[in-house]
């Protein structure tokens, strides 16, 4: 994004605020603080792209990615880099794949419901009007009504649908099964929400959601939240990379360290928010020891349920052209009869060809001669796949290993196994797809189990004790820290979660202005 003529502060004016990260967490909020007329400088690890420097090709998305070495274990050891992980102006929605479900009401109450995992300690109804906010600004599509949210109104039109879209939606109505174009942060049709942000053309459905957007019809930071924080005053650092924090004999943080150019610098500062993700932000808490005393930094760390299924079609497909996940059903939300907490959704799947040929070889195990043959039936093949809620537990953690990264920090460790629920959500759901894809006319039809996203680590709650920060996102023991990601979720929700992340930043942004500072 264009930085050229934003504010600069220098390193020794005491800004009101420094944010770690400039993704969904820390976009908004950016924006939010600096038009409220604060000194704000966010610190960005990766670098600053332009988006017409993206292109319509798999082997040259690498650079928005967080490819740094993470080691992960556990009885259901999670793959990072591409999956979950972005890096630059912008954070993981570079490549996030920008679909929208909001969170079901039920999921803030799973506790209460069933006797599983946990409450959040705020209500649905609470983010309702930062939802609203949220897909104002960025210009979400999708249909209204929406079948599950009949008060939900979408700004721009529904995308068109891909191949398994269509596939998808023709098989659930012959199983009686609620299906609809899916809520996508993407415009459907030109459009402008502020002098300060660029106009957004419409989506051209060239199918390269998660190598970037060149076109930026899709709502990454860096061309929604970002703009509007640099034209309202804040400053962004790209490839600065946070390592360190100067405190006061109170405790409270006075100055953060990043590397830059090869060498450290220091940023003072009054307030300090994190909004590095539910990996960084842990990792940065337990390098520094700082706000740890309750032992919950890094723990219940959380992926969904992202099991997919795939098959081959008679016809050619074409997964690859049009917005990925242009179908959903949010029908199994609360299945009926279910031996499980929870629930989870379900969205089509369009992969590009150089991701889909990874998942064949890692999720049926073809090499050689084998690989390559199925490979040949690419344009003939699609999938669909599912969003399920994992429970919160203590045993999923990150931790630091004994690694260290090329500036010395120990590199981060996460052990993350599903539990009987999840099995028995994962059972349920691929018997779905599985009648869904029979029911399309697939044949060959195998399942990739995989997990997705990064969640937890720093949860959210009122007792000091059990969790990290507070209602707020006010770390409950350092009084100038906040933190502003995936990682407050106490639970994962069954809803991919970046939209919900987008909307506790407006509502951290408003806490913050309010409070004492």
């Amino acid at each position: 994004m264009n930085l050229s003529g934003q504010k600069r502060y220098s390193t020794d004016e005491v800004v009101d605020v420094v944010v770690v990260g400039t993704g969904a967490g820390g976009g908004p909020l950016l924006a939010e603080l600096a038009a409220a007329g604060l000194k704000v400088v966010a610190l960005e690890a990766g670098p600053n792209f332009d988006p017409a420097g993206y292109g319509f090709d798999e082997t040259l998305a690498d650079e928005i990615y967080w490819t740094e070495e993470r080691l992960s274990g556990g009885s259901t050891p999670e793959a990072f880099g591409g999956n979950n992980s972005g890096t630059g102006v912008g954070g993981s929605t570079l490549h996030w794949g920008a679909f929208v479900p909001r969170a079901d009401p039920r999921d803030f109450r799973l506790n209460t419901e069933s006797g599983e995992g946990c409450d959040w300690p705020i209500d649905h109804a609470e983010l309702v009007p930062f939802y609203d906010r949220v897909e104002a600004f960025i210009g979400t599509s999708g249909p209204t009504p929406y079948p599950w949210d009949e008060a939900r109104r979408f700004p721009l039109p529904p995308v068109l649908r891909n191949g398994p879209a269509q596939l998808m939606a023709a098989a659930c109505d012959r199983l009686g099964i609620t299906a609809t174009d899916a809520p996508a942060a993407v415009v459907s049709r030109d459009f402008t929400v502020d002098p300060s942000v660029p106009e957004r053309k419409a989506c051209i459905n060239c199918g390269f959601c998660h190598q970037g957007c060149r076109t930026r019809a899709k709502a990454s930071m860096d061309v929604t939240y970002l703009p509007l924080a640099v034209a309202r005053g804040a400053e962004i650092r790209a490839e600065a990379r946070v390592h360190g924090v100067e405190r006061d004999k109170a405790g409270r943080i006075t100055a953060v360290i990043y590397r830059s150019g090869g060498r450290d610098h220091r940023q003072r500062c009054a307030h300090l928010i994190l909004c590095a993700g539910a990996v960084e932000t842990p990792r940065l808490l337990l390098h520094l020891g700082l706000a740890t005393g309750s032992g919950q930094v890094g723990r219940n760390y959380i992926g969904h349920v992202a099991t997919q299924v795939w098959g081959t079609f008679a016809d050619e497909v074409g997964m690859n052209r049009g917005y990925p996940s242009s179908l959903i059903t949010e029908d199994y939300t609360r299945p009926e009869g279910a031996d499980f907490a929870g629930g989870y959704l379900v969205q089509s799947l369009g992969v590009e060809p150089l991701t889909w040929a990874n998942s064949v070889a890692r999720g049926r195990g073809l090499w050689g001669t084998a690989l390559t043959d199925y490979l040949k039936r690419y344009n003939r093949v699609a999938g669909i796949g599912i969003n399920g809620e994992t429970l919160p537990c203590d045993a999923n953690i990150l931790t630091l290993s004994d690694e260290t990264d090329a500036i010395g920090m120990r590199k981060a460790r996460i052990d993350f196994g599903y539990g009987s629920n999840e099995d028995r959500l994962n059972a349920h759901a691929t018997k779905v797809m599985r009648e869904i894809w029979e029911a399309a006319g697939a044949t060959d039809i195998w399942v990739l189990e995989r997990v997705a996203h990064t969640l937890g680590t720093c949860r959210m709650g009122r007792n000091p004790d059990t969790s990290v920060v507070d209602v707020e996102g006010r770390s409950h023991e350092v009084e100038n820290l906040w933190i502003c990601d995936g990682s407050v979720f106490p639970s994962s929700l069954a809803a991919n979660p970046a939209l919900t992340i987008m909307a506790l930043s407006l509502r951290t942004a408003g806490a913050f202005l309010k409070g004492p500072r």
